[in-house]
């Protein structure tokens, strides 16, 4: 890791932990008592995901950022902090990051776990905030911590 990235990566944490306590982060249509009409109705995030556009122009943005060059761009998957399958928002800036899509730390391990604690949150085994906290606060713990769970669907 280059040393400035180790310099920015507290700072990038604040700011991130600023907007998901201003709830920046959050789709405010998304809450416990709203689940049943929102992210546990089938083909929810597809009807609220933004257009390839409006992705496309945030990944660059955020590639620009991070000092990479954009022949990288295919190594990155444009991701949410707080998923969209979990009450994030779809639009605002504080709730993208740029993910490596391979590896331990890469997008494809991150979406297992995304689902999974969807599952939970919509099967009653686990509240809202509780899923929203496990996965902005470290979803690497939570994969490690749920991965074996059985969700009962309803």
């Amino acid at each position: 890791m280059r040393t400035d990235a180790l310099l920015w990566a507290p700072l990038l944490f604040l700011a991130v932990a600023a907007a998901y306590d201003d709830r920046g982060a959050f789709n405010p249509d998304v809450r416990q008592e709203t689940i049943g009409q929102t992210i546990c109705v089938r083909g929810y995030t597809k009807g609220i995901r933004p257009s390839a556009n409006l992705t496309h122009g945030v990944k660059q943005m955020l590639l620009k950022r991070a000092g990479r060059d954009h022949a990288q761009a295919f190594e990155y998957e444009l991701d949410y902090i707080v998923p969209l399958a979990l009450g994030g928002h779809p639009r605002k800036l504080e709730n993208f990051e740029l993910q490596l899509r391979a590896g331990e730390s890469g997008a494809r391990r991150n979406n297992r776990i995304e689902a999974k604690l969807q599952c939970l949150v919509c099967s009653g085994q686990m509240t809202l905030a509780d899923a929203q906290r496990e996965i902005f606060e470290n979803w690497q713990t939570a994969h490690h911590k749920y991965a074996r769970v059985k969700c009962r669907h309803r």
